[in-house]
């Protein structure tokens, strides 16, 4: 399905400098960060791998910086050259020093919608909640802005300038009930957007993906494109990792519960699609119908794509699936499942291992290899974050305490571990540059230096 949607007009942007809403705390002044690289989208690549290479070896961790923002900090921090970018329930993007957390602009883009206005839900107010994207040299961020619009917009990391702004449509047609929650994805030439409902599935939507065009020469004129779930209600988008996309271009989305009753309507699921969106291919598990009416959807947990080209999926009921990329399998056709955990959010893929983020029980690390499923280790039982790999170590939160762990990549053991002083979201998921581990907050963002 192809829409047409106006561009909006642009908004005001105030680079406040070293100003801002709240004090930085340095622990350790301006920061040695090293050689870092990048950080440009959720878990750091197209792939949701989660692991990167070349960093410092990791060694024992303190606080280098700590910034209160004017709102929590759902999505993972970003890292584009000397600065890091956070987006906030606040309706506010902001461009960091990366060295010591001083404000160098602030961009505010949105009206954010206070809890006791939304259908039902659990951010209060729910502005910028899903991980921004760094793509053809822009930051684009997807705003809530008062009851029932969602706007994307596109900013230039250096200054916070507005480059791009335009609506994004509801394929539902329901935009009170949506809410955006998944990471935005770049690729193709669009920016992907998933939906899914407020927390507590209230009222009559449907989960759904929307390819807006990335900023360019006529991209105001551009069809936006769009994947509806072909379910009756519900069956939302949600997990915090958002879309995946392979070498290819093809986005893999996995996809909560929805109908119960037959045919199969496309819920419960890893579903495929094509660059515009149209859905080429999915699995489902044999008990779909069971899952849907115990609200045990399978879309809990962004799909985790391995080296050898197979997704590992686990979802609520905590059964892991083993699907071949290129042929999902349909209902039941999975190469391997395993009993892993209930996860949510996000996993790390190195090789044909997956970290997979448990809810309960601790990050359970699962080989993929020969097409067979082993849990090879678990870290510790209160550590339920999305975990990420790189200097040599597993990054994980304990979200309830407010912890990050340093886990050993071979045992799931615990080397090193800090408070960070401050409350955590819901599957809070590192950021990881030079000698840096970033980490939003309910309050903001802290740096973490040892990585």
């Amino acid at each position: 399905m192809v829409m047409r949607v106006a561009s909006a007009v642009a908004i005001m942007v105030s680079a406040l400098g070293a100003c801002g809403p709240g004090p930085v705390t340095s622990h350790l002044g301006h920061v040695r960060v090293g050689s870092h690289a990048n950080w440009p989208t959720y878990h750091a690549d197209a792939r949701r791998s989660g692991s990167v290479a070349g960093l410092p070896a990791a060694g024992r961790l303190a606080i280098g910086w700590s910034r209160r923002l004017n709102g929590a900090v759902y999505g993972q921090p970003l890292v584009i050259g000397d600065k890091v970018i956070a987006a906030t329930e606040g309706d506010t993007v902001y461009g960091l020093s990366l060295a010591s957390g001083r404000v160098r602009w602030t961009t505010h883009v949105a009206t954010p919608l206070p809890l006791g206005s939304q259908p039902c839900g659990n951010i209060d107010p729910l502005g910028i909640t899903s991980t921004p994207v760094f793509y053809r040299g822009l930051v684009y961020a997807l705003a809530q802005d008062g009851r029932s619009k969602h706007v994307l917009v596109g900013l230039d990391p250096a200054s916070g300038g507005l480059r791009y702004r335009r609506s994004v449509p509801s394929p539902d047609r329901r935009p009170f009930y949506d809410q955006q929650r998944a990471a935005l994805a770049a690729g193709n030439g669009l920016i992907y957007v998933a939906f899914g409902g407020h927390s507590g599935d209230c009222g009559p939507y449907v989960g759904s993906v929307v390819g807006v065009p990335a900023a360019g020469p006529g991209a105001g004129s551009k069809p936006v494109h769009a994947f509806k779930v072909p379910t009756s209600h519900e069956a939302g988008i949600w997990a915090t990792g958002g879309p995946v996309i392979d070498a290819s271009g093809t986005v893999y989305v996995g996809i909560g519960n929805g109908a119960t009753s037959q045919p199969y309507d496309g819920s419960d699921s890893v579903t495929a699609l094509s660059p515009l969106l149209h859905r080429t291919d999915v699995f489902a598990p044999a008990s779909w119908v069971a899952d849907n009416r115990s609200d045990l959807d399978l879309g809990s947990m962004t799909p985790a794509l391995t080296s050898s080209g197979q997704i590992l999926q686990v979802g609520k009921r905590g059964i892991g699936y083993l699907l071949r990329a290129q042929s999902l399998g349909g209902i039941g056709g999975q190469v391997a499942k395993l009993s892993v955990c209930a996860a949510f959010g996000g996993a790390a893929v190195s090789g044909d291992t997956v970290i997979v983020p448990c809810a309960g029980g601790g990050p359970a690390a699962v080989s993929t290899r020969g097409g067979r499923l082993r849990v090879s280790w678990r870290g510790p039982s209160s550590a339920d974050g999305s975990p990420v790999i790189g200097g040599g170590a597993v990054w994980v939160t304990d979200t309830s305490r407010g912890v990050l762990y340093e886990l050993s990549p071979g045992t799931g053991g615990v080397r090193h571990q800090i408070r960070l002083g401050a409350q955590l979201p819901h599957f809070a998921s590192p950021s990881l540059s030079g000698r840096l581990v970033l980490v939003g907050t309910m309050q903001g963002v802290v740096a973490v230096t040892g990585a």
